[in-house]
């Protein structure tokens, strides 16, 4: 298979043309950050150490050696080796700074700073540089130079401590998740500071603590307690706001999600269930007085679905215009209709691996679409390219090779 064009400029159409990014972070949300920004024109250039390199590459099943996580995280990446602690490091990685538009680390606070890397030195050769400072706790704060992952975010925000059973412990997720909403709001820290740019002509530092947008997205949690002492409790899949909202099992043993946040959705989920008696009811006409008499109408909902196949279950509340979705492994993900309809995993083309399907780029724009133009690199897979572009000779890379700064 034929190796994909990595100093292709991306279309002219994609938005982000131009824009170039120096990606230092590692472990998960800054270099998600710098990937969705890839993934829509910006030329995204991955600074790895040389001989330890992101652990995301690691993470996870891999085939043939080869980490199936960095094939998604590193894609729309060039990839390079600098080891940023050594002087030769350092000049290389100030000369790369003074073309780029925006550098995303997750150093430990002060650890640029060591390495007369800060932001002075930074915006010393780049007045335009914005600064992407990516930690679990921030840049200042009693925390700041704890280790901080996602997890720990998780735990901190509310978010264990809500989810899961009443009477079970909290539960995290098995997954990133609070890397990932800080990837979110990352790639929008990053918009709006050269949104700001834009006007002043000025770059300037963008500092994101994980531990704030999974707070963001808990939504009113602090206000309610604020204002009335409120701490919302663990509640399984039921919602205090609304009810029926629930997981229930189909005659085939398959599970499917309900959910009835609007007043008439309620009302069409209980007429379909042969129940329309409860929509009379005085506490129906609330959502918080449903989520009060839940026993009841889970038992409502729950003993209709169970004599159903998930088929006709499916196709009866899509008749009846009521809130439904079949709850979906991996498996059922990849053949899904509507996801098939939006592409939303797609194939690449991957010359270690072959074709590839991963997750396609994060939403559709009309006229300056984005794209996956290849999967994740290799470690340092263009390093000699970037930095002869930068202006270095064949014989200064192999000096700095020989020195072990790539």
């Amino acid at each position: 298979m034929s190796q994909p064009d990595v100093t292709a400029a991306p279309s002219s159409a994609a938005p982000l043309t131009g824009l170039r990014v120096l990606d230092l972070a590692t472990l998960f949300a800054g270099p998600l950050a710098a990937t969705m920004l890839g993934d829509f024109g910006a030329e995204v250039v991955k600074v790895e150490h040389p001989t330890r390199p992101d652990p995301s590459r690691g993470h996870g099943p891999s085939k043939d050696g080869i980490g199936l996580w960095w094939k998604i995280l590193g894609r729309n990446k060039r990839t390079i080796t600098l080891d940023l602690s050594k002087p030769a490091g350092r000049t290389t990685l100030l000369r790369l700074a003074s073309t780029a538009d925006v550098v995303v680390e997750n150093f430990r606070p002060g650890t640029l700073e060591k390495w007369d890397l800060g932001w002075d030195e930074l915006s010393a050769v780049n007045s335009r540089l914005v600064l992407t400072r990516v930690t679990g706790f921030g840049q200042f704060g009693p925390y700041a130079r704890r280790p901080g992952f996602g997890t720990l975010a998780e735990a901190m925000s509310g978010f264990a401590a809500m989810t899961g059973e009443p009477d079970a412990p909290p539960t995290l997720p098995p997954f990133g998740l609070a890397d990932s909403i800080a990837a979110l709001a990352t790639a929008y820290a990053v918009m709006t500071a050269l949104a700001a740019r834009e006007r002043t002509g000025e770059g300037q530092v963008v500092d994101m603590a994980i531990i704030e947008p999974i707070l963001t997205v808990l939504g009113p949690q602090p206000t309610w307690y604020d204002q009335l002492g409120h701490v919302q409790p663990r509640t399984g899949n039921r919602s205090q706001n609304n009810a029926p909202r629930n997981t229930y099992r189909t005659a085939d043993g398959t599970w499917v999600a309900v959910s009835t946040s609007a007043q008439s959705v309620a009302e069409r989920v209980m007429r379909l269930v042969g129940r329309p008696e409860l929509v009379d009811e005085p506490w129906f006409a609330s959502g918080a007085d449903r989520a009060r008499h839940a026993d009841v109408l889970d038992a409502a909902v729950g003993d209709w679905i169970a004599r159903h196949t998930r088929a006709d279950v499916l196709a009866a509340f899509e008749k009846a215009e009521a809130a439904v979705a079949p709850i979906q492994d991996v498996r059922d993900v990849m053949t899904d209709p509507q996801y098939r309809a939006l592409d939303t995993v797609t194939t690449v083309d991957d010359p270690e691996l072959g074709p590839l399907r991963m997750q396609n780029v994060l939403f559709r724009l009309s006229a300056t679409p984005g794209a996956i133009r290849w999967a994740g690199r290799p470690h340092g897979a263009d390093t000699e390219e970037v930095l002869t572009e930068l202006g270095l000779t064949p014989a200064d890379v192999k000096e700095l090779r020989e020195e072990g700064v790539v």
